[in-house]
């Protein structure tokens, strides 16, 4: 399926789901005041507080793609609402969601903290965490479409192939101008064509290592020194796990896998964020022993959850399981950060 082709990530102000406030040293987003439609290209969240959580994103319904309004998804539990938003656009505000009938007024109510219409502008080091985990999406659709197509399932691996292009490289492409990074949108193209085209291409192999390869190269183009900081790659592997969480629970119904696209791109999401935590492991286990325990256990659970990249019919655990390793892992996040702050402040 066609998905939008603007991409919402949730990254507040501290960059982690709010179950605590954020640390006042965070760098923030700049939130403009003018609606945003189905055009905009720019970044979306919010910085208010609600429920009592500090920092908690919100989701632009006017340019969020189908990753990030599954959550809306997922929580009312009402099948194609995510499409259906998406169909509906554009929004001049949040109750439009109403007064178009996409949802009743009830429903609305249950989801409303988390709605905005909103531009932001992201800056410092909310800004790279923004680019590596748009990125890093990128990794996961590849990581999972490598898989299938190891498997001679071409027609499984198209869509994850076709949605770095479809939903997230038009969204980064700013800011990979900015960085100097060589466009590469052409080598995502090329390999979608092929695979749809001729999927027992021998050239396929070799144009999917570019591309894997161009994704890295633009990874690269963020200082080292930063990449390697465990309290910036958890920042990223928090926003790639709330992905995978909202596609994990817009997979699942009545504990039977139901959308195996969404399971599939939340088993890539999660594949890459233990990737990213393999490169920060020996640190965390250093300094930070108590937390390292605690997110690794939290991985090594999550992992399990997909078995296999084509998806088993029942699932192995409920969406609320998965949501409380999630949880985990980010309120662990957020003591390192915490304490990252307090020895710089010292």
């Amino acid at each position: 399926m066609i998905k939008s082709r603007y991409i919402f990530l949730s990254i507040a102000a501290c960059a982690i789901i709010s179950l605590s406030s954020c640390n006042s040293d965070t760098p923030t987003a700049d939130i403009q005041s003018t609606p945003s439609t189905a055009s905009s290209t720019a970044q979306v969240t919010e910085t208010t507080t609600h429920s009592g959580h500090g920092g908690k994103a919100k989701i632009n319904i006017n340019s969020a793609i189908l990753s990030e309004l599954d959550k809306f998804e997922a929580k009312l539990g009402v099948p194609a609402l995510s499409n259906k938003i998406q169909a509906s656009r554009p929004y001049a505000n949040p109750e439009d969601l109403v007064s178009k009938k996409v949802i009743n007024q009830q429903q609305f109510d249950q989801i409303k903290d988390m709605v905005t219409v909103q531009e932001v502008v992201l800056t410092g080091e909310a800004k790279d965490v923004d680019y590596m985990t748009k990125l890093g999406l990128m990794k996961g659709h590849l990581l999972v479409a490598k898989e299938l197509l190891d498997q001679n399932q071409p027609k499984q691996a198209e869509p994850h192939i076709g949605h770095p292009v479809e939903e997230i490289y038009v969204d980064v492409e700013e800011q990979l101008n900015e960085r100097n990074v060589k466009e590469f949108k052409s080598n995502l193209v090329g390999l979608t064509d092929l695979v749809k085209s001729n999927p027992k291409d021998a050239k396929i192999k070799t144009n999917f290592t570019t591309s894997v390869q161009a994704v890295d190269s633009a990874i690269a183009a963020l200082p080292a020194e930063q990449r390697s900081k465990p309290e910036f790659v958890l920042q990223v592997i928090n926003s790639l796990l709330d992905s995978a969480n909202s596609e994990y629970g817009a997979a699942i119904a009545n504990g039977k896998i139901t959308a195996p696209i969404e399971y599939q791109d939340s088993r890539g999401f999660v594949a890459y964020s233990q990737e990213l935590y393999k490169s920060i492991f020996s640190q965390m286990a250093q300094e930070n022993a108590e937390e390292h325990k605690a997110i690794d256990t939290a991985l090594v659970e999550l992992v399990k959850v997909w078995p296999t990249a084509i998806p088993p019919t029942q699932a192995v655990k409920t969406p609320e399981d998965v949501t409380k390793l999630v949880k985990t892992i980010e309120e662990n996040t957020q003591k390192v950060i915490s304490k990252t702050n307090t020895k710089a402040q010292n």
